[in-house]
C-alpha cells in the first residue's frame, strides 16, 4: 500500500518529521518498506520561459525553441544561457512559461532525458506536458504556466506537488488499511489523534431514477453479497484535474482519464473497488439495462481490458448483460466489450462485494492480479458499497460534468451486522501484564472506529467493531489491539512464575538444536523459507516425485506462487542463492531445518517429516593477497554431513554413488546417497547446471538434503567405550587393479569385510592410471592397511595369513588384480 503523506495530512494531524510516523507505525505492527520523496526530488525539472520559437527546418510540425531556465544553465562566464529544445507540441509559442526537463532528468515511467538530435537539430531537453510529469492525463500540448511564474525554480516546489510516499506492507488480516481512510484511522489511533476525514457529496440528483433504467440480479449470493449500481449521464471523458491525477499517481497508478481516475481514486480512498461500464454497451432487456452476476460457464470466453482472450471455468464469477454475454470478470477486471471510451456519454457505475475465495482463485488461475483483486481477496466491507458509490458520483459530477441519476439499485440479500463483544478491562491488564487504564482502552478502540459502551456494573465494556475490521471477532482480538496501541515496549519484563514445575527440553528437542549447532559451527548460516511452494517446483528442479507423496494444494493461497505445501526445502534455498547472487553476495552457505509435506489419497492429513537441507555456493571466504580459497565442492558438503553425524554420534554412516536416473537434478559422478547402515536418509551432490538455470543461477551449487527424523533415530547419547590401543600395529600396503567405474566406497567395504577383526584402519593414498602398465579402462588403487590385535603383538605370520585371506577374497569379490 502506497500512502501519500500529503494526502494523509488532510485526514489526520501528522508529525512534521516523516521518520517519527514511520517509527510509530513499525511499533504498532505496520512495516514500512520504503520512504520515497516525490516532486521536490524530481531532479533537473525546472520552470522556464520560451524566448523564441522558430519552425523546424526539416519538419512541418516541430519547432526549435530557445528556453530560459535562469541560473540552471550558464555559459563559460557564469551568465544564464538558454537551452535549445526541439518541441512538437501544437501550443508552443514565444513568451510562454513552461516546465522544462533538462538533460539528466528522469520523468515518471522511467523516461530519461538525454541530449539528442531531432532531424538534424540538437535538442537539450524537453518542454513537458502535464501527462509527462504524471500530473494528469492531458497530453494535447505542453503545460503552460501563468505569466508571473518564476524562471529556474524546481518544478515540484513551484507546482506544490512535493510529497513523500510511504510504501507500507499491509498484513492479510488488515484489509481496512488498504484504503487511505482506513489507514488514517489506524494512524489516528496510533498517534492518539482524532481523524478529520471530509468526503465529497453529490450536489444534485436529477433525471430518471436509476431503478427505472437498470436492473440487477445476483444468481448466487455466496459469490456476491452486495451489488450497488448508479447511473451517470452526460459524462465528458477527458484529462483529470491536476489534484486527482497527482493523488492517483502517488497511490501507484498511471493517470488515464477522468472516468478511470475517479474510480481508482475512490478505491484508494475507501478500499472499495469500483468499475465503470459504458451504459450504451449494456443491452436493454424488458425496458432496462440488465446486469446479472452469475458463475461463468465452462469454456466461456471474455476479452478483458488488457486485450487478452481468457477462457473461464465455473469457479469464476462474471458480470453479464441481459443476453447472457459476459461484460466483466467479477472482482478482477472489466471486459473490453463494455469499456468506457472517449465517445462514452452515460456510465453505469458498479460498487460490489465479491467472494474472496472465488476472486483469489480466479486471479491465480488466470495469472491476472489487479488492485481490485488484491482488495477482494482480503475481504471488502460490504457495508460500505453504497457510500463508495456516492463518493464516486460526487466526483463524476465535479470532474466529469456528469448528471447523477436519482437513487441507486442496491441488491443486498444479507446485510452485514457486527456482533457485540464483552471486553473485561481487568482481563486485559492480566493478559498484557501492564496496568493499562480503562480510559485508554475506550479512547483507543473508539479511534479505531469501534462503538464502546461501559456496562452498568462497570465490570466490562460492550464493544461493537466496525464492519471494515473482520479480524475483530473475540475478546482476545480487542486485547491484542489495546496492547498493540499501548506498546509492547511499555510492558515491564518479568520472569513467569513457576511453582512445582520442572522444565527442560526433550531428547528430540536437544538433538534438533544439536543439528543446527553442528551446521553453524561448520560455517553455514541458518535461514527460513516459506512452507508454501510454487506448483511445479519439483519439476523445475528436476527432482523425481517418488517417495514424496502427492502435492498438498492450498485452497485459497495468498499469492499465485504459493499454491501448494513444499515437498522439498531445496527449491526455496536455491531461490535464496539466486537472490543473494543478484544482490552481489558471491559466497552463500545456507541451511534450513523444517517440515515437508507428503500428501496421500488414503490419509486425511499429509505426512510431515522434518528435513534438514543446505546449499553451498562460492568459497569459504574472499581472496586475499597471498591465497585464493578453493571453490566449494562435493567434498565440502560431504565433510559437513560427516561432521554432523559425528556430533550426533551416528555410527555406520556411509555414502553410495547415486544413480543418475534416480537423481536427475544432480550432476552424474558428483552425487551420492547418504545411508545409515542399510537405511537411506538423504542425498548430497552438485546440482545439475540445467536445474540451476531454471532458478536463474549461473554458478556451481552443492546441496544436500537429509531426513532429519530418520537421522536422529540413529543418534546416540553416548558411544560405546573403546580402549586406547596400547599394542603396536603393523602396516601393509596393498595396490589393486580394478575397473575404472569401481568406486572407493565399494572397495573399502569389501576390504574391511575381508580383513576381519585384525584390520584396524584403511587409508587410500594413491590412484594410478596408465593404459600400458595398468591397462585400458583400468585403474590402480593403493591402500595403507593397519593390522592390530587388542590383546597381543602381531607376528609376521599373523599378518601374512590375514593379508593372504584378504587378497583372495577381494580378488574374487571385486574382480581385482593385486599389483606387486
Amino acid at each position: 500500500m502506497r500512502v501519500s503523506y500529503e494526502w494523509l495530512k488532510t485526514m489526520v494531524d501528522l508529525p512534521d518529521d516523516v521518520s517519527d510516523l514511520v517509527a510509530e507505525l513499525v511499533r504498532t505492527g505496520t512495516e514500512v518498506e520504503a520512504v520515497e520523496p516525490v516532486g521536490a526530488d524530481l531532479d533537473h525539472v525546472v520552470t522556464g520561459r520560451i524566448l523564441s520559437c522558430e519552425p523546424h527546418p526539416d519538419s512541418d510540425h516541430m519547432h526549435v525553441t530557445m528556453v530560459d531556465v535562469g541560473m540552471r544553465n550558464v555559459d563559460g562566464n557564469g551568465d544564464p544561457a538558454p537551452l535549445q529544445i526541439v518541441c512538437g507540441a501544437p501550443n508552443v509559442a514565444a513568451g510562454e512559461h513552461v516546465v522544462v526537463a533538462m538533460v539528466g532528468a528522469v520523468l515518471p515511467g522511467d523516461v530519461k532525458i538525454k541530449k539528442s538530435k531531432l532531424r538534424g537539430v540538437e535538442s537539450w531537453g524537453m518542454n513537458c506536458s502535464a501527462r509527462e510529469l504524471g500530473l494528469s492525463g492531458d497530453h494535447e500540448g505542453i503545460m503552460v504556466l501563468p505569466d508571473d511564474a518564476p524562471v529556474g525554480v524546481p518544478a515540484g516546489e513551484y507546482l506544490g506537488v512535493s510529497d513523500v510516499v510511504l510504501d507500507c506492507e499491509i498484513t492479510p488480516n488488515r484489509p481496512d488499511c488498504l484504503s487511505m481512510t482506513g489507514f488514517a484511522v489506524e494512524v489516528g489511533a496510533t498517534l492518539g489523534e482524532d481523524t478529520h476525514i471530509e468526503l465529497p457529496a453529490v450536489r444534485h440528483e436529477a433525471g430518471p431514477a436509476t431503478k427505472d433504467s437498470v436492473s440487477v440480479a445476483i444468481e448466487d449470493p455466496g459469490r456476491c453479497s452486495r451489488y450497488c449500481a448508479r447511473v451517470l449521464r452526460g459524462v465528458k471523458v477527458g484529462p483529470s484535474p491536476e489534484w486527482l491525477a497527482r493523488r492517483v499517481t502517488a497511490a501507484g497508478s498511471r493517470p488515464i482519464n477522468n472516468v478511470v481516475d475517479v474510480t481508482n481514486y475512490v478505491m484508494y480512498l475507501t478500499g472499495q473497488p469500483l468499475h465503470a461500464f459504458d451504459l450504451a454497451k449494456v443491452p436493454v432487456v424488458d425496458g432496462r439495462h440488465a446486469v446479472v452476476v452469475r458463475p461463468a460457464r465452462d469454456g466461456e470466453h471474455i476479452v478483458t481490458l488488457d486485450g487478452q482472450d481468457r477462457e473461464l471455468t465455473p469457479d469464476m464469477t462474471v458480470i453479464s448483460d441481459g443476453n447472457g454475454e459476459a461484460i466483466a470478470l467479477a472482482g478482477v477486471m472489466g471486459g473490453e466489450n463494455s469499456e468506457v471510451e472517449e465517445s462514452t456519454c452515460d456510465v453505469l457505475l458498479e460498487s460490489a462485494c465479491f467472494s474472496p475465495g472465488h476472486t483469489s482463485r480466479t486471479s491465480r488461475d488466470l495469472g491476472l492480479m489487479s488492485e481490485a483483486s488484491i482488495r477482494y481477496e482480503r475481504k471488502v466491507d460490504a457495508a460500505g458499497c453504497d457510500e463508495a458509490a456516492a463518493i464516486a458520483c460526487a466526483l463524476f459530477e465535479a470532474c466529469c460534468g456528469a448528471e447523477v441519476a436519482r437513487g441507486a439499485v442496491d441488491v443486498y440479500p444479507d446485510p452485514v451486522k457486527a456482533d457485540t463483544v464483552a471486553l473485561r478491562p481487568a482481563r486485559v491488564r492480566e493478559l498484557c501484564g501492564a496496568d493499562i487504564p480503562t480510559d485508554f482502552m475506550v479512547e483507543s478502540l473508539a479511534r479505531l472506529g469501534c462503538v464502546v459502551v461501559p456496562s452498568r456494573l462497570g465490570a466490562y465494556l460492550d464493544v461493537v467493531p466496525p464492519t471494515s475490521r473482520p479480524d475483530l471477532e473475540r475478546e482476545i482480538d480487542f486485547v491484542e489491539e489495546v496492547l498493540r496501541l499501548w506498546g509492547m515496549g511499555e510492558v515491564e519484563p518479568t520472569i513467569p512464575g513457576a511453582v512445582n514445575h520442572s522444565g527442560g527440553l526433550t531428547r528430540r528437542q536437544r538433538l534438533d538444536k544439536a543439528v543446527g549447532e553442528a551446521l553453524r559451527a561448520g560455517g553455514l548460516c541458518e535461514t527460513l523459507t516459506y512452507n508454501f511452494a510454487e506448483s511445479g517446483d519439483l519439476e523445475r528442479l528436476g527432482m523425481v516425485e517418488d517417495g514424496r507423496g502427492q502435492a498438498v494444494r492450498i485452497l485459497n493461497p495468498l499469492t499465485a506462487d504459493q499454491g501448494e505445501m513444499r515437498r522439498s526445502i531445496v527449491p526455496g534455498l536455491l531461490r535464496s542463492v539466486a537472490y543473494n547472487l543478484d544482490h552481489g553476495v558471491d559466497d552463500v552457505m545456507l541451511y534450513e531445518q523444517g517440515r515437508v509435506f507428503f500428501g496421500s489419497p488414503d490419509a486425511a492429513q499429509p505426512a510431515e517429516p522434518r528435513y534438514v537441507s543446505a546449499v553451498l555456493c562460492g568459497a569459504w571466504g574472499p581472496d586475499t593477497w597471498d591465497s585464493k580459497p578453493l571453490p566449494l565442492d562435493f567434498f565440502d558438503a560431504k565433510g559437513l554431513v560427516e561432521e554432523l553425524c559425528r556430533q550426533l554420534k551416528v555410527e555406520r554412516l556411509r555414502f553410495k554413488a547415486a544413480k543418475p536416473e534416480r537423481y536427475p537434478w544432480l550432476q552424474p559422478g558428483r552425487a551420492a546417497e547418504v545411508l545409515c547402515g542399510r537405511q537411506r536418509i538423504g542425498w548430497l551432490g552438485n546440482v545439475h547446471p540445467s536445474s540451476l538455470a531454471r532458478f536463474g543461477i549461473e554458478r556451481d551449487v552443492v546441496a544436500f538434503e537429509l531426513d532429519q527424523d530418520a537421522l536422529l533415530d540413529h543418534a546416540q547419547d553416548q558411544l560405546p567405550y573403546r580402549d586406547i590401543p596400547t599394542l603396536p600395529g603393523v602396516e601393509q600396503d596393498l595396490a589393486i587393479v580394478v575397473d575404472e567405474d569401481m568406486d572407493y566406497e565399494t572397495c573399502v567395504q569389501r576390504i574391511q569385510s575381508a580383513g576381519g577383526r585384525l584390520l584396524a584402519d584403511i587409508r587410500l593414498f594413491d590412484v594410478y592410471r596408465d593404459p600400458v602398465r595398468v591397462g585400458p579402462g583400468k585403474k590402480s588403487m593403493a591402500f595403507a592397511l593397519t593390522f592390530r590385535a587388542p590383546d597381543r603383538t602381531l607376528t609376521a605370520a599373523d599378518v601374512e595369513k590375514a593379508m593372504e585371506k584378504l587378497v583372495n577374497k577381494i580378488s574374487k569379490s571385486l574382480g581385482a588384480e593385486v599389483r606387486s
